[in-house]
C-alpha cells in the first residue's frame, strides 16, 4: 500500500515540475503566436482583395497606387506614368481607395 502512495506522490511532483513550462507555452501561444497568425491571415486577405485604385506600401517602402492586378502580381503606379510590377506578397499595407 505504501508503494501506491509513493507512486502517486512521485507523479504529482512530476506534474508540479512541468506545470510552469506548460503555463509559459500557453501564455506564449495566446500573447505571441495567435495574434501573429491573425495578422498574417488579415494581410493575406487584403492582398487577395486588391483592386485598381488602392493605395499600397511595399515591404521595401515604396508607396503607390494599384493600376493592374493579376493572380500573383500587381502593377503599381509610383508617379505619373511610371508603373512597377510587384509580387502581391511584397505588399504590407493597403488603403482602400486613393484620396
Amino acid at each position: 500500500m505504501t508503494s501506491n502512495i509513493i507512486l502517486a506522490e512521485g507523479g504529482m511532483a512530476m506534474i508540479q515540475q512541468f506545470l510552469p513550462f506548460i503555463l509559459i507555452i500557453v501564455i506564449f501561444y495566446f500573447l505571441l503566436i495567435r495574434p501573429q497568425r491573425k495578422q498574417q491571415k488579415e494581410l493575406q486577405e487584403r492582398q487577395n482583395a486588391l483592386k485598381d485604385g488602392d493605395k499600397i506600401v511595399t515591404a521595401g517602402g515604396i508607396h503607390g497606387i494599384v493600376r493592374d492586378v493579376d493572380d500573383k502580381t500587381v502593377k503599381v503606379e509610383v508617379c505619373a506614368g511610371v508603373l512597377i510590377k510587384f509580387e502581391k506578397a511584397s505588399i504590407v499595407h493597403v488603403s482602400s481607395k486613393e484620396s
